[in-house]
């Protein structure tokens, strides 16, 4: 149920990065507006309203808002303007003197409108009280219990190398040797998971957040994607495709040759009538203006939003859009890359006749290619004025935000030849130690984690059960007394692989005890002469 409150005045803020920035930005900037926007009487078809405002005040008023306002851009045009004032009215932030909202117009002219009594602000995802976090980790045994414990709903048994063998010294009477495991090459699935993991970690660290959870569906990023956009690049730092079928057309790509080396690009004659420049540009922006999917992909559109919370901090921004811009499909990157050099170089080109005479180049650049770069599939978020603002950054920091990030490649490749080195393993570990250990979790359900927590901790103890049954160099004795403490410690895993007693008493066959018959009795008693017994007849 709505509930109707009451508006003041407030100084506007920075939303910094973190979940749901889309939605926050959508209610301060309601906020801003119910509270600063001046109200007056005004008089229309002879009658008068109260606290009312007319469409052009509104407009003047929230695009000067929008302009100063350090979460957007100064670049907002007043178009742009009318555009998000049109989703206030689709949305009921605003209606008009008849209360009608929704299906109107808005239209940057005379017509009077008011606010309606109630809260129009955006509502979070709601979360429950209590959600259970089931986290799989790749390696047990290299976790310590205290560290995640919380964060699960069951408490497993999970020991480090340490304590398991120091656990099982005490209970079977020995201290196991350790052996080295000589350098062997990772597989390109593990190679896969580091880069991902390390990446994921990376950006979480950047943008100084807990959890990407909110923000970004980690399944849905390629890893594939990543080691391609780092390793695959030319001389200019751009992707190579190694699938060709998805290439610029060659016809887009020399067009926008064209401009951005106006006027000394080699394969086009000089034109031979006057606009060809902007024809040219008409062509460049009509085929990034139907493609299905802006070049940052909806998969990604929160995660961007997210970094401009961080443009206060030049460094932070630039090292979180280096990550995000690894994250993207190759063939994305390459567009966005080159899209961006050209850009770059037309707004600062003099030579280059002017595109547009109502507007500058630099503004014609960022009105007609941010919405092919950013957007989000919900039309009730700003997307223009989030796109204007990237899309302005990108123009001024593209060389270093397409660059590789330099940190987190060396971390990777760090990671990996410290796993391709000689490692000390122990008998009976349930893991390879030249197996990464991803630092990135991801949930799972209850039974599978049941499941590995079963099985993570008791595969090592049935190796040591194997290894007591199979000693060759023990006694009988000692044997039976190092089982007889393993059944006392793990009765569990001791019933599992002697369920009866009678398989236990394969193990140790008994002797037979046939009883000796009377002539080998009769021969290992001492020779004696025989010796005739009276007659008891009297």
């Amino acid at each position: 149920m709505s509930v109707a409150v009451s508006w003041r005045p407030m100084e506007p803020r920075l939303v910094g990065p973190g979940p749901y920035r889309a939605t926050r930005l959508w209610n301060e900037t309601i906020e801003h507006f119910r509270g600063g926007m001046p109200l007056r009487k005004h008089r229309c078809h002879f009658k008068s309203y109260e606290h009312c405002f007319t469409a052009s005040e509104a407009v003047d008023w929230l695009h000067s808002l929008l302009r100063h306002n350090q979460n957007f851009s100064p670049e907002v045009t007043r178009t742009q303007t009318v555009q998000l004032l049109k989703k206030f009215l689709k949305n009921h932030v605003i209606e008009d003197i008849k209360g009608r909202w929704g299906k109107e117009d808005f239209e940057d002219n005379s017509h009077l409108y008011r606010f309606p009594p109630f809260s129009p602000l955006k509502p979070y995802p709601k979360r429950s009280s209590y959600r259970k976090e089931i986290v799989k980790f790749p390696n047990w045994n290299d976790l310590e219990r205290d560290s995640f414990q919380e964060h699960i709903p069951v408490k497993p048994i999970v020991l480090n190398s340490e304590m398991w063998f120091k656990r099982h010294s005490i209970a079977i009477g020995e201290v196991p040797t350790c052996r080295l495991v000589h350098r062997r090459q990772l597989s390109e699935a593990n190679l896969e998971e580091i880069w991902k993991s390390m990446t994921l970690s990376h950006l979480q660290k950047v943008l100084g957040l807990d959890s990407l959870d909110d923000m970004l569906d980690t399944k849905l990023v390629n890893p594939k994607h990543i080691i391609q956009n780092v390793y695959h690049v030319n001389k200019q730092g751009v992707v190579i495709l190694e699938d060709k079928s998805k290439e610029l057309p060659h016809w887009v790509l020399s067009a926008m040759k064209c401009l951005a080396n106006w006027p000394r690009y080699p394969d086009v004659k000089q034109p031979t009538y006057s606009g060809f420049e902007r024809d040219v540009f008409r062509t460049i922006a009509d085929y990034y203006g139907h493609m299905k999917e802006p070049l940052l992909t909806f998969q990604f559109f929160d995660v961007f939003v997210s970094v401009l919370g961080l443009q206060q901090k030049e460094k932070l921004a630039i090292e979180a859009l280096q990550v995000c811009c690894i994250l993207l499909p190759p063939e994305n990157r390459r567009k966005l890359h080159l899209l961006m050099t050209m850009m770059a170089r037309i707004s600062v080109n003099k030579d280059l006749p002017p595109l547009c005479d109502a507007v500058g180049t630099r503004i014609l650049m960022v009105q007609a290619f941010s919405r092919c770069i950013l957007c989000s599939k919900d039309e009730v978020d700003l997307n223009e004025l989030l796109a204007t603002k990237l899309v302005s950054f990108l123009m001024d920091n593209y060389q270093e935000i397409l660059n590789i990030p330099s940190a987190l490649r060396a971390a990777v490749e760090d990671r990996i030849a410290h796993l391709q080195r000689v490692q000390i393993k122990y008998p009976g570990a349930d893991t390879d130690t030249t197996l990464p250990a991803p630092s990135f979790c991801h949930q799972i359900s209850t039974d599978e984690f049941e499941h590995q927590r079963t099985n993570s901790c008791q595969e090592p103890l049935v190796g040591l059960l194997e290894e007591i049954i199979t000693d060759t160099k023990t006694s009988i004795k000692e044997k039976k007394k190092k089982l007889k403490r393993f059944q006392k410690s793990y009765p569990d895993v001791y019933k599992k692989r002697f369920p009866t007693s009678e398989s236990e008493a394969v193990l140790f066959p008994e002797k037979s005890k046939q009883k000796p018959t009377l002539l080998a009795w009769a021969l290992k008693r001492p020779f004696q002469p025989f010796q005739r017994t009276r007659s008891f007849r009297m």
